[in-house]
């Protein structure tokens, strides 16, 4: 990525701060030949006055503007537009070691590792493209490991991390004694018992709870009306325990191949805003969309949303980009200077348009009360 103005600065220039925009925006500090200073502020001309302005007579400071050569800057619309942009030059300038410099921390998962004989699930900060259903991400390991322990409790796969070898013999553990695990380690389950078992775990994962929420609703309701009351009672406090357990499910956490969104932010210009659509957890490039009016005509924002976006093409890339771009997707979500609206969606060739005009119209409200 390049960044759209350069400036000449150094010994024999002298920088026009009155010529960069006191917005918010992502800069380059060009040293010689070494490495650049990357940097992002809400204020680009009072930070770049700070680091490169004259100094007052006898300061300690040293006088930056001596050593550096060039300024290159880019305004952004936003503090996530902001975050992305700094984050593509990292990679750029930074190579191996842009993640440091950022921060960049992969936000944890639950695993469901199905390379296994008998799949487990794990919580893990490791995506890769092994045959596996990963459930997140979550705010951190805690939030994670809270969710795998509640939802494990309402089936019956093991928790033993073994490569098991089942044998009558092996002396199970707790979880079997109590009829939580299946103990395929002592043979009392097939293969094919066990997968059946995977399986529902799986649907669980991928309806976020609601496979698990119909089969007992449907339960419960069919012992009711065969006046079973005593099941059709503890069937529902097995519903109860089921949506406890979802209650722990953090805001973003579903199976990633099906994490789809669309994040609206405020744009430079001041008759639009940006889109940034998720797919399966990869950031897309953004798009501009106006909600002026154009050319004295009227045209509702519903209509011209899907005209916009009908021809857009979605893209997937390798496991580490991923990771870096749930990473940022995490940070701004979590954080105290969130702004803009995200809108969740099944997929992306099947957008709530009208939920989305609904957030558009939010963050366009937002930037004009400012």
């Amino acid at each position: 990525m390049e960044l759209s103005f350069h400036l000449a600065v150094g010994a024999d220039r002298e920088l026009d701060f009155e010529a960069v925009p006191d917005a918010a925006g992502v800069f380059l500090l060009r040293f010689g030949e070494g490495r650049p200073y990357l940097g992002r502020s809400a204020f680009l001309r009072r930070r770049l006055r700070r680091l490169l302005g004259p100094r007052a007579e006898g300061s300690r400071l040293a006088n930056l503007a001596v050593a550096v050569r060039q300024l290159c800057y880019q305004p952004t619309g936003s503090s996530f537009e902001s975050a992305v942009v700094l984050y593509e030059l990292a990679r750029q300038h930074l190579a191996e070691d842009y993640r440091r410099y950022l921060k960049l921390r992969t936000p944890p998962f639950v695993k469901v590792h199905l390379n296994n004989r008998f799949p487990r699930t794990y919580v893990t900060t490791q995506l890769t493209r092994s045959r596996a259903l990963f459930f997140g991400p979550f705010l951190n390991r805690v939030a994670a490991e809270r969710f795998e322990s509640a939802f494990l409790d309402l089936f019956q796969l093991r928790r033993c991390q073994e490569d098991l070898d089942p044998h009558p013999g092996h002396p199970g553990c707790i979880y079997g004694e109590m009829e939580m695990c299946l103990r395929p380690c002592q043979a009392r389950s097939s293969d094919a018992e066990y997968q059946a078992e995977v399986g529902r775990v799986l649907d669980f994962l991928g309806t976020a709870g609601q496979s698990l929420v119909r089969e007992i609703e449907q339960a419960r309701d069919e012992a009711s009306g065969g006046l079973e009351f005593e099941d059709a009672a503890r069937l529902h406090k097995r519903l109860e325990k089921v949506r406890e357990a979802l209650k722990l499910r953090d805001d973003l956490a579903r199976d990633l191949d099906a994490l789809f969104a669309v994040i609206v932010q405020k744009s430079l210009r001041a008759d639009s805003v940006d889109l940034w659509f998720v797919n399966q957890g990869f950031l897309q490039p953004k798009v501009t969309f106006s909600f002026g009016v154009e050319e004295g005509r009227s045209i509702s924002l519903d209509r011209r949303l899907r005209e916009e976006l009908s021809g857009l093409r979605f893209t997937t890339g390798m496991a580490q980009e991923r990771a870096d771009h749930l990473a940022l997707l995490r940070r701004w979500y979590y954080s105290s200077w969130r702004e803009g609206e995200i809108v969740l969606v099944d997929r992306l060739d099947r957008i709530p348009y009208r939920k989305l005009v609904n957030a558009i119209s939010r963050v366009a409200a937002a930037r004009s009360r400012v």
